[in-house]
């Protein structure tokens, strides 16, 4: 049968609406404009993409006796504490079994969290056809059926559509036949546009007396406040007076327009985080491009006391600019890409008996959640949506295993290194405390080589691996982990290190590597990005973002990053 749009129809204006659809709802759970703002005056990326779902449905009941259903859609997410939360409404299309709504419902999609969405739909009944569907009581409506799922389950699919069935009130199950509802993703994106340049100096005043200075760049945006926002910086680069940088990846979000104008500021890096001036210029992305093209480099200035300028020797050239179309992260994801998840978890000494009660390993009979499972099952919930075959590779390190020593052996205890979904990891670590015997030192090396093996003899480009590391404790073999780190970050691999316990986590600080100096292996290689990612559990704090939030943030930038240094694009279906 045809759907039905509500701009065929006459009737009351008020609740059918929906011809220049704007969100009726617009809340916290949902997209929020003034959030957008806040961020992008700001120079950063919001932590959610705005989302909007069409939404159509087929079949419906007909609970009308001399005419058709009158149906109307209502979004809803579930929160953490089982309550639902509203984020918008469709208008009411007369007369239909088979609608297809026009107005859209903005929804705020975040990758590191489980969005747990819930549709209901409703007859309205001809009486409130005039009234704003914002006013309409839900419980002055006859209910036609309700759907759930999981918002990274839409955006996954590889039309960014899914259909799902409608039932009671009670739950799926029984004879009634309620229907169907088909939800569409669309991503809000103001631009593709990106810009990718690469940059240097040349001549540079050194800044530091018994070697040369440790350069880096910060670009800002100006914003309609007057104010300049930092946008992105370069990595540092070691005792030189003539850096060349990596390529920067700038998008149209980022920098407003190509000619809105841009603050670059050189720093001589200083790890206290006092960074030193050494000369900043001004220059649009148009008048970079046109560096670029003329082939010639811009005098930095040094600000003076009283407002003035001095001209400097050092100079910044453009050595590549280029202009691309610009994916997101669900540009790949809906195309076929997909996070193969792998966990290691550390069975050092240090943890204590498992059979003790203080043991950060102690199995709790009354089904209270030790540090270590509540790591597999909050990370692994987010990322499972996203591997399609849910067999996790699963390992444990730094305990004797068969009566041998191993800092890297199959969790499960066969020679099949992986588990069938996040249950599986679960149960083959609730196992292993039972045959593994805890010892220690505390190596990572092992582990992420092993991780890096499978990431580097995958030939299909539309996988990206994740590990997640669950630990106790200090690292014993530390240079060895940053060599392993340096070598697997050409690899498309990302690292996320949970600590538990109260050990010192400074190290996992080094490794993380978020000042914006590179991990350097000890031949003296840079890594090529950051790869990794660190959290302690202990700073969970009531009401704020989560370990596992933090955690997960950076996961779809590392992942973009990959993939744009590779030229990698999504799959055209």
């Amino acid at each position: 049968m045809g759907g039905c749009v509500s701009g065929d129809l006459k009737g009351g204006k008020q609740a059918i609406g929906g011809v220049h659809g704007r969100p009726t709802m617009n809340n916290d759970a949902g997209y929020n404009e003034a959030i957008e703002r806040f961020f992008r005056d700001r120079g950063q990326s919001p932590l959610f993409t705005p989302i909007e779902l069409s939404l159509s449905a087929s079949n419906l009941r007909n609970l009308d006796i001399i005419s058709k259903s009158d149906p109307m859609a209502v979004l809803y997410v579930k929160k953490m504490d089982g309550t639902l939360e509203e984020l918008g409404r469709t208008e009411v299309i007369l007369n239909c079994l088979n609608p297809t709504w026009i107005e859209k419902i903005n929804v705020s999609y975040q990758f590191e969290i489980v969005q747990n969405l819930v549709f209901h739909v409703y007859d309205v009944d001809t009486k409130y056809h005039n009234m704003s569907v914002k006013a309409l009581k839900l419980n002055e409506q006859d209910f036609l059926g309700e759907a759930t799922c999981v918002l990274s389950e839409i955006v996954t699919k590889r039309n960014r559509s899914l259909t799902l069935n409608l039932h009671g009130k009670n739950g799926p199950g029984g004879s009634k036949n309620f229907g169907t509802l088909t939800v569409h993703a669309e991503e809000s994106c103001l631009s593709r546009m990106a810009v990718e340049m690469k940059l240097r100096c040349s001549q540079l005043d050194n800044k530091d007396m018994f070697s040369k200075s440790d350069p880096f760049l910060r670009i800002s945006r100006l914003t309609e406040s007057g104010k300049y926002i930092p946008i992105c910086k370069t990595e540092v680069i070691n005792n030189n007076l003539n850096p060349v940088w990596r390529p920067l990846y700038l998008s149209m979000q980022q920098f407003g327009s190509k000619d809105n104008p841009l603050r670059i500021e050189c720093f001589d890096f200083n790890s206290n985080g006092n960074h030193v001036l050494i000369g900043q210029l001004h220059k649009s992305v148009s008048e970079l491009e046109k560096l670029h093209k003329d082939r010639s480099g811009a005098n930095l200035v040094f600000p003076t006391h009283r407002g003035q300028e001095k001209v400097l020797k050092g100079q910044l050239f453009v050595d590549q600019f280029i202009g691309k179309e610009q994916f997101s992260f669900l540009d790949y994801i809906s195309s076929g890409f997909e996070l193969n998840f792998m966990v290691a978890i550390d069975f050092t000494a240090s943890n204590g008996t498992p059979r003790n009660q203080d043991s950060l390993h102690y199995i709790d009979p009354s089904g209270r959640l030790n540090s270590y499972q509540k790591a597999i099952i909050e990370v692994g919930e987010v990322i499972q949506i996203y591997d399609s075959d849910s067999r996790f590779p699963a390992w444990g390190f730094g305990g004797r295993y068969g009566g041998t020593l191993s800092h890297c052996f199959n969790l499960n205890d066969t020679n099949a290194y992986e588990v069938e979904g996040v249950q599986g990891i679960m149960a083959a670590y609730a196992n292993a405390l039972h045959t593994v015997t805890l010892a220690g030192p505390t190596l990572f090396g092992p582990v992420i080589n092993t991780a890096a093996q499978l990431a580097a003899t995958s030939n299909d480009i539309t996988k990206y691996f994740v590990l997640l590391i669950i630990t106790d404790g200090v690292l014993t073999d530390i240079q060895e982990t940053m060599d392993a780190l340096v070598r697997a970050s050409d690899l498309p691999l990302s690292i996320l290190i949970v600590g538990v316990g109260n050990a010192d986590f400074k190290q996992m600080e080094v490794l993380d590597a978020d000042d914006g100096r590179r991990l350097e292996s000890s031949t003296g290689r840079v890594a090529t990005r950051d790869i990794v990612q660190f959290v302690p559990m202990r700073e969970v704090h009531s009401g704020q973002i989560s370990a596992v939030q933090a955690l997960l943030e950076e996961l779809p930038h590392q992942f973009l990053t990959y993939n744009r240094s590779r030229n990698i694009k999504p799959l055209r279906s």
